[in-house]
């Protein structure tokens, strides 16, 4: 990863460089299409209130406006069977141009060390079946399948 790239809280006024993060992950995704509404309602609400997670940006820093280009988020519930906190990891990503230079692996090693900051006992994610790119990734920094299948019922 390059000299001139920052990693740092996300804060508000950050919320329409992360939305047009979301929408291309959200393109990118089989479950989820952009909302402009919903993504800025989520946002908001993890950035008014830290103690349900954190969300970490990637910044150039070699410019005046220091583009955001990769984010994570790290969300936190308590596990009963860790009896502890543990952490949901979504939202994962960097911008096109800036791929394969190092940048999503030290976002997600800044995640994991926030999680271990917050005592996460264990970090969580979904990844598409078909997206093995992002499958390697994960697997390169320590996470596993897991044999549980997720399932979901929207309550909208």
């Amino acid at each position: 990863m390059t000299e001139a790239i920052q990693i740092r809280s996300a804060e508000l006024s950050d919320i329409n460089a992360l939305n047009r993060l979301l929408a291309s992950l959200f393109q990118q995704e089989d479950e989820f299409t952009p909302s402009l509404e919903s993504q800025t309602q989520g946002l908001t609400e993890i950035l008014h209130h830290p103690e349900m997670g954190q969300i970490l940006v990637s910044c150039e820093t070699s410019t005046p406006e220091q583009n955001i280009i990769g984010m994570v988020s790290l969300l936190f519930t308590i596990s009963t069977a860790l009896g502890g906190k543990v952490a949901l990891l979504e939202d994962m990503i960097v911008s096109e141009n800036y791929r394969k230079q190092g940048i999503g692996s030290a976002l997600i090693q800044s995640a994991i060390d926030e999680a271990k900051r917050h005592d996460c006992k264990r970090i969580t994610l979904l990844t598409d079946n078909h997206n093995t790119a992002a499958q390697v990734f994960y697997e390169k920094h320590g996470f596993q399948a897991s044999p549980m299948r997720p399932y979901r019922l929207l309550l909208e």
